[in-house]
């Protein structure tokens, strides 16, 4: 890949340090790195991170190849954000998910909703 433009880095950390949003913008592409778990307890840090409201065409990637554990509150986060997405022309690609991450995506079928990458690099291509 052609060397990338990468601008202003956010970060947000909840609390109790259990989730870590890093937010970074790639070719235009929002990119969120997300570390640690997705629960009921740290799922408002991501539902904030990809609030892309005033962004006409979101275009955003999630790497996940960091996140150690998602509950149904993450999947829910995932599912409304791709709609949400869609519904303004944009996109929402996830890269890098592994292990149990992974396993409970492919269980309740959300692999076949959003698009997956092996990783980030693969996600910004496509």
């Amino acid at each position: 890949m052609a060397e990338a433009e990468r601008t202003g880095t956010e970060h947000a950390e909840q609390p109790d340090g259990r989730l870590s949003v890093v937010a970074t913008t790639t070719d235009g592409i929002r990119v969120l790195t997300l570390a640690g778990e997705i629960d009921h307890h740290t799922g408002d840090a991501l539902r904030q991170a990809l609030d892309v409201a005033d962004v006409p065409q979101p275009r955003v990637v999630l790497d996940l190849s960091q996140l150690t554990f998602m509950d149904s509150s993450g999947i829910n986060i995932l599912l409304a954000a791709h709609r949400a997405f869609s519904e303004a022309g944009g996109w929402l690609r996830l890269a890098g998910p592994a292990g149990s991450v992974m396993r409970t995506m492919r269980i309740v079928g959300i692999d076949a909703v959003i698009d997956f990458h092996e990783t980030l690099d693969q996600a910004l291509r496509d």
